[in-house]
């Protein structure tokens, strides 16, 4: 009878460490996830605030409707122990108001640049880290990557550009686990095709949304560039999210879904719907 006891217990304890090793990818809202890596849980670009809390981006598509468009699909508590928060920037649909407030203080926050960095310190939190292109966290290396956030157009806009700031994506590679890179607000440049070929992710996490600014066109990537992706690294696994919950972001997840069919690659391409656990 102990022998069994202490087979069943060892089962429970290695299904337990199995699981929480497990790589996965949960989609809450926009482009806020919780991912599991390496034993580790990341809260990626927190977006916590309940539906129509805050006003349209101005000067975009669709201004006049209320943001977030959609409630949460889990209650916000749930959220708020991480082992790690994780900014790609501080626009206030990757890091709001609601997020600043309900995170613990003491919490680490993994920034892409000082400037970013003093601003999360002086909204109260403790433990404020600045990511490079050769980073870690724990045991876990994560290479901080530019994002451009609009066309050379929008850039050459001071104020635009000053709007759109320096973004930055995230590739996660650790020995035993599939190399993940999380794209971040970006659109398609020669500079992101040699990235990709470069790193060779064997997961890519696209904000797909197609979000428009009036005069400029998109700041993130939209359904072509999903193609895009596939016929350069056709192996890996895209993880579409950043859609159907910000007014500017006009490229929805059916119509998504019919372009990948209609290319023959939705085996490759996953449209998380928010709340979705995609185990890698």
């Amino acid at each position: 009878m102990k022998k069994l006891v202490s087979a069943i217990a060892l089962i429970a304890f290695m299904t337990l460490s199995y699981g929480q090793k497990q790589t996965s990818i949960q989609l809450i809202r926009n482009a806020t996830v919780v991912f599991h890596y390496a034993g580790s849980e990341f809260l990626i670009d927190p977006m916590l605030a309940k539906k129509g809390a805050y006003p349209g981006f101005p000067g975009t598509a669709n201004s006049n409707l209320r943001n977030p468009l959609v409630e949460l699909p889990v209650e916000a508590e749930s959220l708020l122990a991480p082992d790690a928060v994780l900014l790609t920037h501080l626009h206030p649909d990757h890091w709001d108001e609601a997020a600043i407030k309900m995170l613990p203080k003491d919490k680490p926050v993994l920034t892409q640049n000082k400037e970013d960095a003093e601003i999360v310190r002086n909204e109260g939190f403790k433990d404020v880290r600045i990511l490079s292109d050769k980073s870690k966290f724990k045991n876990i290396q994560i290479q901080k990557i530019h994002a451009q956030h609009g066309s050379d157009e929008a850039y050459a806009n001071p104020q635009l550009a000053e709007r759109l700031g320096e973004v930055s994506g995230y590739f996660f590679n650790e020995a035993g686990q599939k190399s993940v890179y999380f794209v971040g607000d970006a659109i398609w440049t020669d500079s992101f095709e040699a990235v990709l070929k470069s790193l060779k992710p064997d997961v890519i996490v696209l904000n797909t949304g197609f979000a428009q600014v009036d005069g400029f066109g998109a700041i993130i990537m939209g359904k072509e560039d999903v193609l895009k992706v596939h016929k350069v690294l056709p192996n890996a696994t895209i993880v579409a999210i950043h859609m159907e919950a910000i007014n500017h972001c006009v490229l929805s997840r059916k119509e998504l879904a019919d372009y990948v069919k209609s290319n023959g690659i939705s085996n490759k391409v996953i449209i998380a719907a928010d709340g979705e656990r995609i185990k890698l």
